[in-house]
């Protein structure tokens, strides 16, 4: 039986150990605070399952690889609803959506009145949108509970500790998943900065995913249910600090107000700051050194391409099959 220890609890080290534990293996998570909070990148994730709007801007890998994501989640958690992500723009920004459909695919075209009856609280604001009708999400904390649970029924140990990974290799296989935390092995590791809030708006129904095209400040808005909404999310270059900046506040709920004025009586609930750790261009690595195994780079994806990194993984490790994303040189 192969033993292993997976060195972070986030998004990316939950998935690799139910990889690992579907094939056999013994698995032991280790993380500095021991259980999934607000100090993870994917406490604070969109929870967007959406290959085909990401292709807008991101690679070819993520598009393909994203596809696996919604089948994946559905089998660990009752949190995925798969209603399509709604594209939408003001008419001054109709440019905008052209561009967004050239550079996407997975997509029709809807007119105002399909818009106003796939979301009836976007009102006649909307002449023109795309719906991305194979798209999904899910309410990420929950996911990451449901799918914590599962592990530790089948098996799964777990430990609080500051964990060297380099100490653990020395003694057997060892799985560094610990996002931005881990710049210190992987100096070309970068932060890209992201802020994002909760709102709590009773008076506005959802059904999917909405996002507003706009040149300055795209954002997008997803439904959690119960007059709860996650709006996001800044893209900075650059370490996060901990508070958000008034201009990502004011840009933000802007457009949250573009999209339904009701959204000028909601109130902010929860306000979110992190680190979304990825390398120059944006794609994810899995990188071995002995006994050490890195995954890492998951950007803005994590749970779009955590499942395909911990199938890689775990292919890596029983199948000795080299990962289409793998990076020999982890400096």
């Amino acid at each position: 039986m192969t033993d292993v220890t997976i060195i972070g609890a986030g998004v990316m080290g939950l998935c690799a150990a139910r990889a690992l534990l579907d094939r056999g293996a013994t698995v032991t998570l280790i993380d500095r605070h021991g259980d999934i909070g607000p100090h993870a990148c994917s406490w604070w994730a969109g929870g967007m399952l959406a290959p085909f709007c990401e292709g807008e801007t991101a690679e070819e890998p993520v598009v393909r690889l994203g596809q696996e994501a919604a089948d994946w989640w559905d089998a660990q958690t009752d949190a995925v609803h798969r209603c399509g992500t709604l594209v939408v723009s003001p008419a001054r920004d109709h440019t905008e959506l052209a561009r967004f459909a050239r550079r996407t695919s997975g997509h029709r075209a809807v007119t105002g009145t399909e818009i106003s009856t796939l979301e009836p609280d976007l009102g006649t604001s909307f002449a023109k949108g795309l719906l991305f009708e194979t798209e999904a999400h899910l309410a990420p904390r929950r996911a990451m509970a449901d799918l914590r649970q599962s592990l530790l029924r089948d098996g799964l140990k777990t430990i609080q500790d500051d964990a060297d990974p380099q100490h653990y290799a020395a003694h057997g296989l060892t799985l560094d998943c610990r996002g931005y935390s881990a710049r210190d092995a992987l100096p070309n590791l970068r932060g890209v900065k992201g802020e994002m809030l909760i709102l709590s708006c009773p008076d506005v129904t959802l059904n999917r995913p909405v996002r507003l095209l706009h040149p300055r400040v795209p954002i997008y808005i997803v439904p959690r249910g119960n007059g709860i909404f996650m709006l996001g999310a800044t893209m900075i270059e650059g370490a996060a600090g901990s508070h958000v900046t008034a201009r990502a506040l004011l840009e933000l709920l802007s457009a949250a107000y573009a999209l339904n004025p009701a959204f000028g009586q909601a109130e902010v609930i929860e306000i979110g700051v992190d680190n979304r750790p990825a390398f120059a261009d944006n794609l994810p690595r899995i990188a071995r050194d002995g006994n050490l195994i890195r995954l890492n780079g998951l950007f803005r994806h994590g749970f779009l391409l955590a499942p395909a990194m911990a199938r890689m993984a775990a292919e890596l490790i029983f199948d000795t099959k080299t990962p289409e994303v793998m990076h020999e040189n982890p400096a």
